[in-house]
């Protein structure tokens, strides 16, 4: 029984080692600015106090077309309880075509745009390979609790999918910002390299 008990811990304590190394702890969200038709500069930090769920897209790709969708039923759903979307396109010419995007789109929050640089720089991308959308959750303290890796995996699929995306946004509108964090993953098809943004 001694033996079993000792195996069971020690089987329990890999298990919860293997989980965390699994996750990326969360971390604060470095400043990172975009441009809204209109409107000017903004800052990220001007959302403070939000849940924000931040969605780097290109404005031809077909998944953050859809993407861009379900976050408009979400931001209908729980604007009023703090929830900001933010959708920033980073595919070249994305100044002359976000405005565009959003009419067609019926997109129901902010639209910007930035560079591929800077997204890659904000999400901790390492070699600039990513698909889109990408999508960082941050809390309302400005720390990032989920983001999608740069390639699609499972982790990008799991985070993607409409009913995790509520679960997490509860989560956090629910939360005082000190929950622990899971930057888990979204998926998209679209892929860049630094060379062809």
């Amino acid at each position: 029984m001694k033996r079993f008990v000792i195996a069971l811990a020690a089987f329990s304590l890999f298990s919860v080692a293997a989980l965390a190394a699994d996750e990326e702890p969360a971390r604060k969200a470095p400043e990172f600015s975009f441009t809204i038709p209109g409107q000017g500069e903004k800052l990220l930090s001007q959302y403070r106090g939000k849940v924000v769920a931040l969605e780097f897209i290109f404005t031809t790709c077909p998944h953050c077309q859809a993407a861009s969708r379900t976050m408009t039923k979400l931001q209908q759903d729980y604007g009023a309880r703090g929830l900001q979307v933010l959708d920033v396109a980073v595919n070249p010419n994305a100044d002359l075509l976000v405005e565009n995007f959003a009419k067609d789109f019926q997109v129901g929050f902010p639209v910007g745009w930035s560079t591929a640089a800077k997204m890659t720089s904000f999400m901790g991308f390492s070699d600039g390979r990513f698909v889109v959308p990408q999508l960082a959750l941050i809390d309302r303290d400005g720390t990032i609790r989920y983001q999608t890796p740069a390639l699609e995996d499972e982790r990008w699929d799991k985070l993607m999918k409409e009913d995790a995306l509520r679960a997490h946004i509860e989560e956090l509108l629910s939360s005082n910002g000190a929950s622990t964090g899971h930057p888990h993953a979204t998926a998209t098809r679209a892929v860049s390299s630094k060379k062809g943004s």
